[in-house]
């Protein structure tokens, strides 16, 4: 991760842009702009978290990780939220691994700095855990969705999330990529983004993945996809003057 100026802000994560003036300025003051690489590290299991992280143009993969290696996505962090909430939930390590899955842009606050804000800062710590929740939410979602539903269902849900993260309406994604994250074979995926592209809703070459028909993508996801809409939703819905 390198630090380097950044030409739109903090405000550009969601979570950020919520806080009253006051209250963001008090957190501001604190954060370090960095560029993160696809595949960049975050963190591992079991290791300490020195930073949380507030991506703005980026998106980090979360993972758990099986004794033999293997791992697949349990939930996405990118504009909507922030990565290491075990920093402000009692603790300073976690069982995932964190990654980075689209390159760009974020914030990061120094594990203390977020500790005092959180006790300080009134609607940044319901905000905070507000998104928890959303999180463990998404985490169970996923759980479902990847043990019920087909990998056809599986790979829309994961586009339109993802899409939803990202700055743009295209996707730098290799297939092999896609497995890892999805935990499935790559000819699995291989399978899918053909049948996709064939019935034109993408169009997939050179590791690009963009998306021509957005409501035709929507109506192959699962349920999976709406339910997560709304937990986005209710997270924002809250006025900021009900979080002091």
């Amino acid at each position: 991760m390198e630090l380097q100026p950044q030409p739109h802000g903090a405000r550009l994560n969601q979570l950020l842009a919520a806080l009253p003036g006051p209250d963001f300025d008090a957190v501001a003051q604190d954060l370090e702009p960095v560029a993160l690489s696809l595949g960049d590290v975050i963190y591992e299991p079991g290791a300490r978290l020195p930073y949380a992280v507030f991506p703005t143009t980026s998106i980090v993969s979360l993972h758990y990780v099986t004794a033999t290696g293997a791992s697949s996505e349990s939930a996405a962090v990118g504009r909507d939220g922030v990565v290491g909430l075990a920093i402000f939930m009692g603790g300073d390590t976690t069982a995932s691994s964190a990654r980075v899955l689209v390159a760009g842009d974020a914030y990061r606050l120094p594990a203390g700095h977020l500790q005092r804000a959180f006790q300080g800062v009134g609607s940044l710590r319901t905000l905070l855990l507000r998104y928890a929740q959303s999180l463990i939410t998404q985490i169970a979602q996923v759980a479902a969705c990847t043990r019920h539903h087909p990998i056809d269902q599986q790979f829309c849900r994961w586009l339109l999330c993802t899409l939803d993260r990202a700055p743009t309406g295209e996707l730098l994604m290799t297939q092999n990529l896609v497995s890892r994250t999805l935990g499935v074979r790559r000819e699995s995926v291989t399978e899918a983004a053909v049948r996709l592209q064939q019935a034109g809703v993408i169009r997939y070459r050179r590791g690009r993945i963009s998306v021509l028909d957005r409501a035709g993508l929507e109506r192959r996801a699962c349920e999976c996809y709406g339910a997560l809409q709304r937990e986005q939703a209710w997270l924002m819905s809250a006025s900021p003057d009900s979080w002091r």
